[in-house]
């Protein structure tokens, strides 16, 4: 247990009209840990149970890419964007914390009860409600009111136009926190929450460059792991982290000619830092 007066408890939760006044923490997590996975940078990846795989495959890779770069990923072990985010996190060895709309004893919904295990040893499962409180309608708008206040942004990747992810969102708003929505297909109904967020002036999300540049970081920033690169490769490499382009484009951007930007290209496959997709386009690898 964790109490508002605790020094240990989430600076961010006193943003609400309504802290929580206990955070239970499932073992064998405690509140040092917690206070360890909430140092920024933090953001709460959200959206749709009944996702579609497009989504919860992009859930994953955007949590995984923010993750690798040492950004905490918080979500509510929904099944479907949640458990997705939560997992692209861990599988990059990051920081992530998952919000309960029940007691933290309880495995709710069974199609996460792995993940929630996994989490508790690597990250954090916390609620407000105390251990055996069953889950119920009610808790979990209550629930989405602490995901959005940890994260110093939301991102709503999926969301049917009465989907949970959207009160998320809301919350965020009133927080002064900033969204972003991922566009998807007008005639997907699993979109209709994130095209009605783009309309309403949330920030478009097509990669983790915009969340990085959200959370005031620069997404083309060199990373300490990065092998010794020459000034075309590192710029070419700054150019793709922002955001992704054809060959032209991409050329243009980092002020290369032909066989500049095919020496930078080689330089940057052999160093696993980039590769082509079927479509032939470059992607960063993180």
């Amino acid at each position: 247990m964790l109490l508002p007066a605790d020094a240990r408890y989430p600076d961010r939760l006193h943003d609400l009209e309504r802290p929580p006044a206990v955070l239970h923490l499932r073992r064998p997590a405690g509140p040092e840990r917690l206070a360890v996975l909430l140092a920024d940078p933090v953001v709460a990846v959200v959206g749709a149970r009944e996702a579609t795989a497009e989504g919860r495959a992009f859930a994953h890779r955007l949590a995984g890419d923010l993750a690798g770069v040492g950004v905490a990923v918080v979500s509510g072990l929904a099944r479907g964007i949640d458990a997705a985010a939560h997992a692209g996190a861990l599988a990059r060895g990051g920081r992530t914390v998952a919000v309960l709309g029940c007691g933290v004893d309880r495995d709710y919904p069974r199609a996460t009860a792995h993940l929630a295990t996994v989490i508790a040893r690597e990250g954090i499962v916390l609620s407000e409600y105390p251990p055996g409180t069953p889950p119920a309608p009610f808790r979990f708008p209550e629930r989405n009111r602490i995901v959005a206040a940890l994260a110093q942004c939301v991102v709503v990747v999926e969301a049917h136009a009465r989907s949970g992810a959207l009160i998320t969102a809301r919350h965020a708003l009133e927080l002064g926190r900033d969204v972003l929505a991922v566009p998807g297909a007008p005639w997907q109904s699993a979109a209709a929450g994130t095209l009605a967020l783009l309309r309403d002036g949330a920030h478009p999300c097509l990669g983790a460059a915009d969340v990085l540049i959200a959370l005031g970081l620069d997404p083309g920033r060199a990373r300490a792991d990065d092998p010794p690169l020459g000034a075309d490769a590192r710029s070419l490499l700054a150019c793709l982290r922002r955001e992704e382009g054809s060959d032209l484009v991409l050329a243009c951007r980092a002020g290369l000619g032909d066989g500049a930007f095919a020496d930078a290209v080689l330089a940057l496959v052999a160093g696993g830092l980039v590769r082509r997709r079927p479509d032939g386009r470059l992607v960063p690898n993180a």
